[in-house]
């Protein structure tokens, strides 16, 4: 585990008035990533709209997604929540359903102290005996996971892992400094940073391009383990054509209309209020599909 590209994976959505979940589309998604070579599955990541699903809905996902991943890959579930107690109890109840690891996000909304932090993450890992991935993605939460803190958590056996989505290489670099030594591993979570960081120290990717653009990563990934750095860095600039394009829409819709139109699976439109893509958007999209031969 901690290895490889994960795929943080789009949560599929009917586009029916509740816009209730599509666990058909989330099965021809996931068995189309493990058939590419993905490493890992990750429902309820920030691509997977966790903070649009109720919890009812999150540990119905999660059960259906382990269930039908049925161990050929790692599934690493998203539980982290604004308080304490509901991440443990989301936590608790992933555990139960069979998760590989919990990814626990930095509450958000708030903004904690460094020791709250430490007190927080302490709690939830005393809580279960999973393997606990912190998730640090200070654009959104405005919460930036300190090397102090880290330090902090390494010390502890089942935090085993970070996922670093700051974009920030001094920063990235500075997790990988703290985790030598340690059981501790570092993922990279910003796509256009995973060469970068493989060559820092980092051991792996959860990538939110690999949900479409599956080969590149993976190739990537493969061509870095086997010392081709050149075809390493060609497929590290081949995900820009993909990103340029996820900048139309508020995350995760573009990505989730490109793997529509791919016909990889029906996932659906992302939970209001974020809008559907309109025409003129679909036809950038499809062009940027055309450039991948997709």
């Amino acid at each position: 585990m901690f290895e490889g590209i994960i795929t943080p994976i789009v949560t599929p959505f009917h586009r029916d008035t509740e816009e209730s979940l599509n666990i058909d589309a989330m099965k021809n998604l996931v068995d189309h990533l493990i058939d590419k070579g993905v490493s890992g599955i990750f429902p309820l990541g920030s691509n997977g709209e966790f903070h649009v699903i109720n919890n009812e809905e999150k540990m119905q996902f999660t059960k259906e997604v382990i269930t039908h991943v049925n161990k050929r890959v790692p599934v690493y579930v998203g539980t982290g929540a604004c308080s304490t107690k509901e991440t443990i109890e989301l936590s608790k109840k992933a555990e139960e359903l069979g998760a590989d690891v919990l990814s626990v996000i930095t509450p958000y909304f708030i903004r904690p102290s460094e020791d709250e932090l430490i007190t927080h993450y302490t709690s939830v890992a005393e809580s279960v005996k999973l393997p606990i991935l912190l998730y640090n993605i200070p654009k959104n939460t405005r919460i930036n996971i300190s090397k102090r803190v880290l330090k902090e958590l390494a010390k502890i056996d089942n935090i085993q892992g970070i996922k670093d989505s700051s974009g920030d290489i001094d920063n990235l670099a500075g997790y990988i400094e703290i985790a030598k030594g340690t059981q501790l591993k570092v993922l990279v979570g910003s796509d256009s940073k995973i060469l970068a960081g493989y060559q820092l120290g980092a051991t792996g990717a959860i990538a939110g391009t690999s949900n479409l653009i599956t080969e590149i990563l993976v190739g990537l990934d493969a061509a870095y383990r086997a010392g081709d750095l050149s075809k390493a860095e060609q497929l590290q600039q081949e995900i820009e054509e993909l990103r340029s394009v996820l900048k139309l829409g508020t995350v995760p819709v573009i990505l989730k209309r490109s793997v529509e139109l791919a016909g990889i699976a029906e996932v659906g439109p992302a939970r209001g209020p974020v809008r559907e893509p309109n025409s003129e958007t679909d036809q950038r999209i499809k062009a940027m599909l055309s450039y991948y031969q997709i």
